[in-house]
């Protein structure tokens, strides 16, 4: 089956951003654009009433995905775009959708003065239930932003691409998210920003005093297994200039941080197959609904 970009549309400002980044994306990979609009059933009763008559159903099933299709053709020339409506609720039909998608993309709701996301209970099940790469993109987000400003300052698309950004867990890496990464900034011509977080084992942590020799012993030990783990991948990519980044705290803290002059970041979400459900994972959900930048998040084994 052919791979596409597929992007989740709604009308909403935070999909036809997210539609923008997908048409942007699928130009990078030579891909064509799948845009899918899912138009939720309702009950019979609710039907009938005048504001989901037959003319609102079909702006939201015709209209505004045809119109979306024929913008992104004009923005965005040399892209293949095509619509498909279906059926039945979102979350269910996006992530059956991803199936056959080398991304999925889906918006998220900018939270204002304070930055960030806040990613609804769509894009969390469909993050969750998908074996494909979730892009998750705020509603402000708009080509600019992914690229260096201009020497004067003003933001622009024509220079380079900012850094992509990899949060590491140098204790369980995982082929598929760091392959996912250095190709992103390969794709991009940009670096590849490593951000590794750790922490001393609670038998120093608790009831020892501070020790700066033993903090120095321990960061050159996190930086040290950081290295291992990328050198292989450095081999791989030569051309993407790689940026390792190991820090004392928390994880999720410094790659929100690094994210503020990320074009992407990429985190990842162990697929785990239990009877209570799907598990994001506290460090991909807090940079989900903290992050400025795109956020990809990869499934891995």
């Amino acid at each position: 089956m052919l791979r596409t970009i597929t992007v989740g549309l709604d009308g909403s400002r935070e999909s036809r951003a997210a539609a923008e980044w997908a048409a942007r994306e699928a130009k990078l990979r030579g891909l064509p654009l799948r845009i899918v609009h899912v138009w939720e059933l309702v009950p019979e009763p609710m039907a009938q009433a005048p504001l989901l008559g037959a003319e609102t159903q079909q702006h939201w099933t015709e209209r505004v995905p045809r119109e979306a299709a024929e913008g992104i053709r004009l923005r965005h020339p040399g892209v293949e775009a095509r619509t498909e409506q279906l059926s039945g609720h979102p979350g269910d039909a996006l992530a059956e959708a991803a199936k056959s998608a080398e991304l999925l993309v889906l918006g998220s709701r900018g939270l204002g003065g304070l930055g960030g996301f806040m990613v609804g209970s769509v894009g969390l099940s469909a993050v969750a239930r998908t074996d494909t790469p979730v892009v998750l993109v705020r509603a402000l987000e708009g080509a600019a932003d992914e690229h260096e400003p201009d020497p004067a300052g003003v933001p622009s698309a024509a220079t380079p691409f900012r850094p992509v950004v990899l949060g590491l867990d140098v204790e369980h890496p995982d082929e598929t998210l760091i392959a996912f990464a250095f190709a992103a900034a390969e794709l991009r011509a940009t670096s590849l920003r490593v951000v590794h977080a750790w922490n001393p084992p609670p038998y120093y942590a608790y009831g020892t005093p501070a020790d700066p020799a033993l903090h120095q012993a321990l960061a050159l030990s996190a930086s040290g297994a950081v290295a291992e783990v990328l050198r292989p991948w450095r081999r791989k990519f030569p051309d993407v200039r790689v940026v390792e980044d190991s820090r004392y705290g928390s994880a999720a803290l410094h790659v929100v941080e690094a994210a503020r002059d990320a074009s992407l970041v990429v985190v990842g979400r162990r697929i785990r197959r239990s009877p209570l459900g799907a598990h994001i994972g506290h460090v991909t959900h807090s940079v989900l609904h903290h992050s400025t930048a795109p956020v990809a998040v990869v499934p891995h084994g």
